[in-house]
C-alpha cells in the first residue's frame, strides 16, 4: 500500500451503516454534520433499488407515470380509448416472492421459479382500482401526454383523431384568423379532445375539444398546467387557450390570447368588423376572420415593443441604427408564428416564435433556425420582454433561476430535483456540455447559448423528482438516465450510480434483457419512471416494435 505523500491528508469515507447515521440523528438532530446527509433525504442512499425484475409480464397496456403522491400509478388500454388508475403497494410488496433470489437481477432463464416472480410481480405491486372509458372510439389517447393537478386528485388526458379527406374540411374551419399556419403532409390537422380524471373516485369528469387543428400532445408541448391554470397551445390557428381547472374537476374557458387578448375584445370590435366590410357582394352573411388584413392583437403587441425598445435605444446611442434594425426585420417579426409556450406563473406566457417552415415541421433543423422569446402578461395583455435564442442575458435567467422555468415539484413539499440553479454538480454538466459546443467544429459560445435555450419552454412535468436522480446524493452518467423523462439511448452495461459522499458503487440498473444481443440495425430506447420517494423504478425498453419491462426494486440479497 502507498504511503501518503507528506502534507496530503488521506480522505475518510463518512460511516455508511444505516443504524449508526439513524443514532446519530438521533442524537444531534439532521443539523448535525448536513455534510454527511443526515437528513431524510439522505437516507436513500442506504436503501435504493438494487435488484431489477427482468421482462416482467403486464397487462396488455401502456405504462405512464405516478401520481404526484406515489399512491396511483395511471396506463393507457391496448386500444388508447381507457384511462387505467392502479394503486400501487409499496416498495415491499414483493418481498416474499424474491426470497432466496441472489445477485443483481432476475436472469432471463427459463425456470419455473423465475417464471412465476415474472408472472405475478405486476399484480404485487399495482392493483387495478378502475378503469376509465375515456375517448370515443374514433379518436385515440395520447400515451405520452399527462398532467396531474397540484392536489393529485385529478389527471389530463388528451385525445386525438386524423381529419378525413372526405368531406373535405371547410376553408373558414382549416383557417380560423389570418396567422393560421398552412397544413401540410407532415403537419396534418386532427381532431384533439382533452379529458379530466377524478384518479381518486374513477370518473371522466368533464371535457373540452378542439376541431381541425394541431396541437402537440406527446410529452405534453402544446399544455401546460401551473396549479390550476391549464393553457393550451393551437399551432393551426395561432391561440394559445386558458383555461381554470375548478375543485369538481371542470374546464372553465377564461380566454384566447392571438387574435384577441382581452375575453371582450370580439364585442368591442364588432361594430366595425362587420361581414359588409370584406366584400362587395350584397347581403354578405359571415365575418371571416381570415380575410382580416390587419396584425393580430398579440402580435401587435410584440411589434410595438420592439419598436419602442428600438427607439429607447436609438435616443440613447443618438444614433438611429436600432431603429433602422426595427424596419428592416419588421416584415420577418411579423411573419413568425408560435411554436411552443409554457406557464411562468398563473400570470405570464413564455412563448417561442418560430418561421412557418419550423412550425409546421418543414424544417430538418428546427433549433438551428433563428427564434424568439416573448414574456407576456395575460391579465394586462403587456409584453415585457423580447429575447432572441442567442441572447446571453435569457441564457443567465435561465442558470440562474431554472427551477422557477422548470416548476418540476408544485405539489410537494419535500419534492426536489436537481438543476443547474440548485446544484453544482448539474451546473457542472451543463458548463461541460457548453464547453463541448464551444470547442466543436462549427461551434462558439454563440452556438452554445442557441443549443442551450433549445431547452425552452420546458414541458409540463416533465422532470422526475425521485432521490435517486438527485445528483447531490448520487454520481451516474446522464447520458444513459437524466431528471428529464424522455426515453434515451439503452446501453449494453447496467447503468452504475456511485454515493456522491463516499464515492463508493451502491447499486446499478439494468435496463432490457440481459444476455440477448439485439438486431444489428435495431435502434435501442429506455424510458424510465422513477416512484417519486421510495426505492422503485419502472423501465421499458423498446427495440423496433418489441417492448421490454423491467422493474427496479430493494432486495437486500446481503442478508
Amino acid at each position: 500500500m502507498t504511503s501518503v505523500p507528506p502534507g496530503l491528508v488521506s480522505r475518510r469515507i463518512p460511516s455508511q451503516n444505516i443504524v449508526s447515521r439513524l443514532l446519530c440523528r438521533e442524537l444531534y438532530g439532521t443539523a448535525h454534520r448536513r455534510n454527511s446527509l443526515n437528513t431524510t433525504r439522505g437516507f436513500h442512499t442506504n436503501i435504493f433499488p438494487d435488484f431489477t425484475l427482468v421482462n416482467v409480464e403486464k397487462p396488455p397496456c401502456f405504462l405512464r407515470k405516478f401520481s404526484p403522491d406515489g399512491k396511483k400509478f395511471i396506463a393507457f388500454s391496448a386500444d388508447q380509448t381507457s384511462l387505467e388508475i392502479y394503486s400501487y403497494q409499496g416498495p415491499a410488496a414483493a418481498g416474499d416472492l424474491l426470497q432466496g433470489a441472489g445477485g443483481e437481477f432476475l436472469g432471463s432463464e427459463e425456470t419455473e421459479t423465475n417464471q412465476r416472480v415474472r408472472n405475478v410481480v405486476f399484480n404485487r405491486f399495482f392493483k387495478l382500482k378502475y378503469t376509465v372509458s375515456v375517448s370515443p372510439c374514433s379518436e385515440q389517447l395520447n400515451r405520452e401526454c399527462s398532467l396531474f393537478t397540484d392536489n393529485g386528485r385529478f389527471v389530463i388526458v388528451g385525445s386525438a383523431a386524423f381529419v378525413p379527406d372526405e368531406p373535405h374540411a371547410a376553408m373558414y374551419c382549416m383557417y380560423r384568423n389570418n396567422e393560421s399556419v398552412s397544413p401540410n403532409p407532415r403537419n396534418p390537422l386532427e381532431d384533439y379532445t382533452l379529458h379530466i380524471v377524478d384518479i381518486q373516485e374513477g370518473r371522466l369528469c368533464d371535457k373540452t375539444t378542439f376541431k381541425t387543428d394541431k396541437i402537440f400532445l406527446s410529452h405534453n408541448q402544446g399544455l401546460y398546467l401551473y396549479k390550476d391554470t391549464l393553457a393550451v397551445l393551437s399551432v393551426q390557428h395561432q391561440t394559445v387557450h386558458i383555461f381554470q381547472v375548478d375543485r369538481e374537476g371542470a374546464f372553465i374557458k377564461v380566454r384566447e390570447i392571438g387574435r384577441n387578448c382581452f375575453d371582450n375584445d370580439d364585442f368591442l370590435l364588432s361594430p366595425v368588423l362587420s361581414a359588409a366590410s370584406q366584400t362587395s357582394l350584397p347581403n354578405p352573411a359571415v365575418y371571416r376572420a381570415y380575410k382580416e388584413t390587419t396584425i393580430n392583437l398579440l402580435k401587435h403587441r410584440i411589434l410595438v415593443f420592439l419598436y419602442k425598445r428600438a427607439a429607447v435605444l436609438s435616443k440613447q446611442d443618438g444614433n438611429p441604427y436600432e431603429l433602422r434594425n426595427f424596419y428592416k426585420f419588421f416584415d420577418q417579426v411579423r411573419w413568425l408564428k408560435m411554436w411552443k409556450m409554457q406557464l411562468l406563473d398563473t400570470s405570464h406566457l413564455l412563448i417561442k416564435y418560430a418561421s412557418e417552415e419550423v412550425v409546421t415541421l418543414r424544417s430538418s433543423e428546427p433549433n438551428s433556425q433563428p427564434s424568439y422569446f416573448v414574456v407576456y402578461n395575460i391579465e394586462s395583455t403587456e409584453v415585457l420582454a423580447v429575447y432572441e435564442n442567442t441572447s446571453q442575458q435569457l441564457l443567465d435567467l435561465f442558470e440562474n433561476f431554472c427551477d422557477l422555468f422548470r416548476n418540476a415539484c408544485l405539489s410537494l413539499s419535500t419534492g426536489y430535483t436537481s438543476s443547474p440553479s440548485n446544484n453544482i454538480y448539474a451546473n457542472l454538466i451543463q458548463q461541460r456540455f457548453k464547453q463541448t459546443i464551444v470547442s466543436a467544429k462549427n461551434g462558439g459560445a454563440n452556438e452554445a447559448r442557441k443549443r442551450v435555450l433549445a431547452q425552452l419552454p420546458i414541458s409540463a412535468q416533465s422532470y422526475s423528482s425521485s432521490p435517486f436522480l438527485d445528483l447531490s446524493l448520487f454520481s451516474y452518467d446522464d447520458k444513459w438516465v437524466s431528471v428529464m423523462e424522455r426515453p434515451k439511448a439503452c446501453g449494453e452495461h447496467p447503468i452504475r450510480f456511485y454515493g456522491r459522499e463516499c464515492g463508493l458503487l451502491k447499486f446499478k440498473i439494468y435496463a432490457g434483457v440481459q444476455g440477448r444481443n439485439p438486431p444489428p440495425q435495431a435502434r435501442r430506447l429506455v424510458a424510465f419512471t422513477f416512484h417519486p420517494t421510495d426505492p422503485f423504478a419502472i423501465s421499458v425498453q423498446r427495440t423496433n416494435l418489441e417492448y421490454v419491462v423491467n422493474f427496479h426494486v430493494r432486495h437486500d440479497t446481503k442478508v
